[in-house]
């Protein structure tokens, strides 16, 4: 099955920047690189904002969702801070990744990293509806462990 292309446009703000790319031909999420003057220190428990150095222009009706690559999340504990960040359609300003340090130890990041991972995806924009009463379902307001392991 061929995967569908979408042509996202996109603005390098500054020329060291990298445009993302995607690590295999079925990969879901391009890599987004940080683009730093100098190397920058991630202490444990600290939060430090990366730029990118681009811009996007998302068709409308999708959005860009900024993941945690797994390979740094999992070994080196840097994820984003914020767990998916959401790029809309009409912003067009530099991405940015908010990296959170989950390790007991200093991270370095340079520039040209892999920091994140972006994935362009559909969405619906919801008509919230405001009534009385809402359909019952054998779950109902059971959460948070209500259905078992």
């Amino acid at each position: 099955m061929a995967i569908e292309k979408i042509n996202v446009r996109i603005k390098k703000l500054d020329e060291r920047a990298i445009i993302p790319t995607y690590g295999t031909e079925n990969a879901a999420g391009a890599d987004l690189y940080a683009l730093l003057d100098n190397k920058t220190v991630v202490n444990p428990g600290e939060t430090v904002k990366f730029g990118t150095g681009i811009a996007l222009e998302i068709p409308q009706g999708l959005g860009g969702f900024v993941y945690a690559r797994s390979g740094l999340s999992c070994k080196n504990g840097l994820a984003p801070a914020n767990k998916v960040g959401v790029v809309d359609s009409d912003y067009r300003g530099e991405i940015f990744v908010f990296l959170h340090n989950h390790s007991d130890a200093p991270v370095i990041v340079a520039n040209g990293d892999r920091i994140a991972q972006l994935v362009i995806a559909p969405y619906y924009y919801a008509s919230f509806e405001e009534v009385d009463s809402l359909e019952e379902t054998k779950r109902s307001d059971g959460g948070f462990g209500s259905t078992g392991r």
